[in-house]
């Protein structure tokens, strides 16, 4: 069965203006009495929620109602986000890598070592939509909407029509807020954790039942470098040009999920301010009239902005503000939200057309002509930002546009048929499956990637990034250059440096390309990786800068015999020779574990801590011989299975 692909780790995040804020201090107010003291010093911080996503879903979207940080030491949680009334709903497969404005927070410096994020647990608060193709033996059916009588949301609690789930977080380490920094917070989902949707079909049932759980799938990303944030494209309305022409204030809006039709937008109450880029200047698309121009001022446009509606793309700046790279504007805002923002579903070189998988599971189809251009986000670099790195038919013939990379696509005329692209703006340009060719003194590897419709496929041979090229920093704040690598259960050890390349092909089974051996049966390494654009590896084309060496998940299967040592045997099913899976109980490394319950209908998904003695007296006493297991790891060289997700059923069990 073909992994669920989390594609990457690296964020949809929901971001905002950053710029410190002066605090408080300094000399005592004298109408208040001389013994008064200072008020607290605040800072401003760019909260954001990321997003690392499934191919199977068009859509989870999922209503955040408040966030709450831990100072450190203990005291009174600080509020950082309540949501407007009502909540407006985020589509979490929208942000993939990439960033969304959520809120500009204002809270006391220190050091702060959890947050609380609180979401809406009611029925028609999470929403799911299976996209139009998902990988081959995913339970749901192409383009279906879960009803919500089929969806169970583990650890719902409060009275019926106030109903939550609290996700409490605990910081891998703190975070510091400063009065002169630019602060952020990245809160992601990973929407391919085996454990956050978890399907149970058991013989003989008439519907699958879908369990959300966001207790462990949500946890903090780092971030290296505010200016290297990829933000996800804002709507809003303008409310405001400057007198000098230098910015423009809008309300942030959000399209309304699930989706309507004329679509609307639902306001954030979020008032943002964002500049022209005066240096490169700022493309703007005027798409009630069908033109263009590139502006380094919005003041030849303020007499007809106001009140508009606007799409933007933006980048920030190192003091926390944000710069305009595109803008979009129209009197209507379904006419905006028509060009189709999701995954590429198909490339047809042939017929000079891109699908796109969109918010509402539908494959929108749009033609590639001579006029398109393609861009792709480089917030880091402002002229390569706003840049495009191919025009036209040829991008698509030489195969640098694949199934499976990020888009919004701008089209010439929202109400033509065929819709054509005027941009196609590439926010990840994701490249994912069976890792083989790693050699240990290589360049690179390949990638192939097998999905239901054949054409496409792809067999792709890509180079690591320079050995110089800068690449975020290490957990203590060193720069890395060159590739990097790390496993998708533990994103905060990463594997980097000289011997980073050496290691990876260790880990993957260096130049096979036959795979390893399990159970009787044969398995690829997996691995996802965001490419780079013009890296010097690769000057004219797509570079690795790093892989998420992915969880293979193995057939469902049973327990042989039970667990001992830190290991047990599973015979997978449909096979009769059993194979070994190794677990690791050390604190920060340790397998993650979940028991699956169904009973009376309801199904439960709860952790088990291994780094304990109980959880694992726990799990020892579970895994008896013909217990079902589901088991997501890593195939040795020696034929062994290392697990980084363990989970096992009780109660009704599932089908094959």
């Amino acid at each position: 069965m073909t992994p669920k692909l989390l594609r990457a780790a690296l964020c949809a995040a929901l971001v905002v203006s950053l710029g410190a804020c002066g605090g408080g201090g300094g000399a005592s107010d004298p109408d208040s009495g001389s013994g008064s003291s200072p008020s607290p010093q605040t800072s401003q911080m760019a909260l954001i929620v990321s997003d690392a996503s499934s191919d199977d879903w068009a859509t989870v979207g999922v209503k955040i109602i408040s966030i709450s940080l831990t100072p450190q030491g203990g005291g009174t949680p600080v509020t950082v986000y309540t949501a407007p009334s009502p909540a407006p709903m985020v589509n979490l497969e929208q942000l993939d890598q990439i960033g969304e404005v959520l809120g500009n927070v204002t809270l006391p410096v220190g050091t702060y070592t959890g947050a609380t994020v609180t979401i809406s647990a009611n029925p028609g608060d999470v929403q799911l939509v299976v996209s139009a193709e998902p990988e081959a033996g995913f339970p749901g059916t192409a383009g279906e909407t879960i009803p919500s009588s089929d969806m169970q949301i583990v650890g719902a609690q409060g009275a019926s029509g106030s109903q939550t789930v609290p996700v409490d977080l605990t910081f891998d380490s703190p975070l510091v807020v400063t009065a002169g920094g630019s602060n952020a917070l990245d809160l992601e989902f990973d929407l391919s954790h085996p454990a956050f949707i978890v399907a149970h079909d058991p013989p003989g049932a008439t519907a699958t039942q879908w369990a959300v759980n966001f207790v462990g799938p949500l946890r903090r990303h780092p971030i290296d470098d505010i200016a290297h944030l990829v933000l996800r494209e804002m709507y809003g309305d303008v409310t405001a040009v400057a007198a000098d022409g230098s910015s423009i204030t809008i309300t942030k809006e959000m399209p309304t999920l699930p989706v309507v039709d004329p679509e609307t937008p639902v306001s954030t109450g979020e008032s943002l301010t964002i500049d022209a880029d005066a240096s490169n200047g700022t493309i703007y698309y005027n798409v009630d009239a069908g033109t263009s121009t590139t502006i380094t001022s919005f003041s030849s446009l303020a007499s007809s902005l106001i009140g508009k509606y606007v799409r933007l793309t933006a980048r920030y700046q190192e003091d926390g503000s944000l710069v305009a790279v595109r803008v979009w504007a129209s009197t209507d805002f379904n006419d905006l939200w028509l060009s189709p923002e999701g995954h590429v579903l198909h490339v047809d070189a042939s017929t000079d057309t891109i699908v796109v998988d969109n918010a509402a599971g539908v494959p929108v189809s749009v033609t590639v002509d001579s006029g398109t251009q393609f861009f792709f986000r480089q917030p880091a670099n402002p002229a390569a930002d706003a840049a495009p790195i191919g025009t036209g038919p040829s991008f698509l013939a030489d195969g640098e546009f694949v199934r499976g990379f990020k888009v919004h696509v701008s089209v010439v005329d929202p109400l033509a048929s065929p819709l054509v692209a005027q941009t196609v703006d590439i926010e990840t340009a994701a490249y994912s499956g069976q890792i083989s060719n790693a050699l240990p003194d290589g360049t690179g590897f390949t990638y192939t990637h097998d999905y239901v419709t054949a054409t496409d496929d792809y067999d792709l041979t890509l180079d690591y990034i320079a050995s110089t090229s800068p690449n975020g920093t290490d957990s203590s704040g060193n720069a890395i250059e060159g590739f990097k690598w790390w496993n998708f259960a533990y994103p905060t050890v990463v594997d980097d440096g000289a011997d980073a390349i050496a290691d990876f092909s260790s880990a993957v089974g260096g130049g096979s390309s036959g795979g390893f051996s399990f159970a009787g049966e044969s398995f690829f390494a997996w691995g996802l990786s965001a490419a780079r654009w013009n890296d010097p590896a690769n000057p004219s084309g797509w570079a690795l800068p790093w892989t998420i060496l992915m969880a293979t998940p193995m057939p469902r299967g049973t327990v042989a015999t039970g667990l001992a040592n830190s290991s047990f045997t599973l015979t997978l099913n449909g096979g009769t020779t059993p194979g070994t899976v190794d677990l690791d109980t050390t604190s920060g490394s340790a397998t993650l574990v979940y028991q699956v319950d169904r009973s009376n209908g309801i199904v439960s998904i709860s952790p088990v801590d291994i780094t304990t003695a109980s959880g694992l007296s726990t799990l020892t006493g579970a895994l008896t011989a013909g217990t079902a297991v589901k088991v997501y790891g890593t195939p040795q060289s020696d034929g062994t299975l290392k697990a980084y997700v363990l989970m096992y059923f009780t109660g009704t069990t599932p089908g094959e």
